[in-house]
């Protein structure tokens, strides 16, 4: 492979090095193309522009492969929890026995949200969309701890910052779910791990704990494995270059949150309901809605399908497919629109228009299933999904910080008018 690329400008030429990643991945470094030539680069939505070199995940989208910290996503999700998948993103390897004790007990201790925070739920609209009202209760956490406003925060004060933000973040969503059906707020238990914590938050009643099967608990620390991070990312992306002003952690992470409510982002998973919603409401007809899908003249697309980085397999989509199955099957639910999406999984891995165009069931389509399966509202699913991708966020935002990268900055090609002369409003 050679060391240098060369780009020729006129009669000059300039050389830039050749920087190739540990997993084989190569790639131009232009940092200085602007300072040695005057040009920039044009990339629309940065689809070839690595804005970091990064050492925490790692995709393959041409083959199928997804790894944290050199560890495949299929060994993690069968062999580990949640909290050791977010150690190891945190801080880079996987802890021992008495790391994670330390790790869980530390989280277990700062549940707890200031009871002034029932006044922002309180002050919410009762229609208000979840991930608004996430985004700003993530948001107003830096005012109830100013010390995280320090740009320049101790390891210490560091790590107390991530553990409060792991662990108020599940009391915060189970709360949004408890707002939005009226129900009284159920107070976080030390006596429970992370994921039993929040899912007894979030269905259980005042007077009583909730029993929660093992097999819901293993399917939501599957969940929240798959999500926990996913490379440079649109949302992951904002946290860096939010995070690179020397901003706080937690408004980093609520502008992070913004970013995946799209619907291209993480608020995929709503839309693949909101669609099997529509096939039913239509009748059911699936047959009808695929031809509509394989129809390059109709509008209609199948959401829940392929994925814009893996053109094989979502690897993630295959362990989280058997989850769906055993929830499917634990609680026997006699529901028309899963019905839906059973057959419409179906048709995508034995149709020669799906399987030829690699437009295989995604995260997105399973995660859809499985919510609304463990009775979630649709408009809960995102909020679940940045629940998942926290450690990933921290581990990105705390990555950019110690590698002191500069505060982002990206240009562009000005194409609009030139040298107006200004016109008094009663002369135009």
């Amino acid at each position: 492979m050679p060391s240098t690329a060369t780009i020729q400008l006129g009669d000059q030429k300039f050389d830039f090095a050749i920087i190739e990643g540990t997993e084989n991945e190569k790639a131009i470094d232009i940092s200085k193309l602007r300072d040695l030539t005057g040009y920039v680069t044009l990339d629309t939505g940065y689809k070839n522009t690595g804005a970091t070199k990064s050492a925490i995940t790692f995709l393959d989208g041409e083959i199928g492969v997804l790894k944290y910290r050199g560890y495949p996503i299929e060994q993690l999700a069968e062999k580990s929890t949640f909290l050791e998948v977010a150690f190891l993103l945190i801080y880079g390897n996987l802890p021992t026995q008495q790391q994670l004790n330390g790790f869980q007990n530390q989280i277990s201790k700062h549940t707890l949200v200031d009871e002034d925070m029932k006044k922002f739920f309180d002050g919410f609209p009762s229609k208000s969309h979840p991930m608004g009202q996430l985004s700003s209760l993530v948001c107003s956490l830096s005012s109830f701890y100013p010390e995280s406003l320090n740009p320049r925060p101790t390891p210490q004060e560091f790590d107390q910052t991530i553990i409060k933000l792991l662990a108020k973040l599940s009391t915060i969503v189970s709360w949004i779910y408890k707002k939005s059906l009226g129900h009284p707020y159920i107070y976080p238990q030390n006596k429970f791990d992370y994921v039993t914590n929040f899912l007894n938050m979030t269905f259980g009643q005042r007077t009583e704990d909730v029993v929660i099967d093992p097999i819901i608990v293993d399917a939501m620390n599957v969940l929240l494995i798959l999500h926990a991070d996913h490379e440079q990312n649109c949302s992951t992306s904002t946290v860096r270059i939010v995070g690179s002003s020397d901003c706080n952690l937690y408004a980093s992470i609520s502008a992070g949150i913004s970013a995946l409510w799209g619907p291209l982002h993480g608020g995929a998973n709503q839309a693949v309901i909101e669609m099997l919603e529509q096939i039913k409401n239509d009748g059911g007809d699936v047959d009808k809605w695929v031809n509509k899908a394989k129809d390059p003249s109709d509008s209609f697309r199948l959401m829940g399908f392929g994925h814009r980085v893996y053109k094989n397999f979502d690897p993630r989509a295959k362990i989280i497919k058997k989850a769906c199955d055993d929830i499917l099957e634990k609680l026997g639910i006699n529901d028309p629109v899963l019905d839906i999406a059973k057959k419409l999984e179906e048709v995508a891995l034995s149709d020669p228009y799906f399987v030829t165009r690699k437009l295989y069931p995604n995260v997105d389509f399973y995660s859809g299933i499985i919510y609304r399966a463990l009775g979630f509202p649709t408009e809960m699913f995102t909020v679940l999904f940045a629940l998942g991708r926290l450690p990933g966020w921290i581990a990105q935002w705390k990555e950019m910080r110690e590698n002191k990268e500069p505060i982002g900055r990206p240009r562009q090609i000005y194409v609009g008018e030139v040298d107006r002369d200004f016109v008094e409003i009663g002369k135009r």
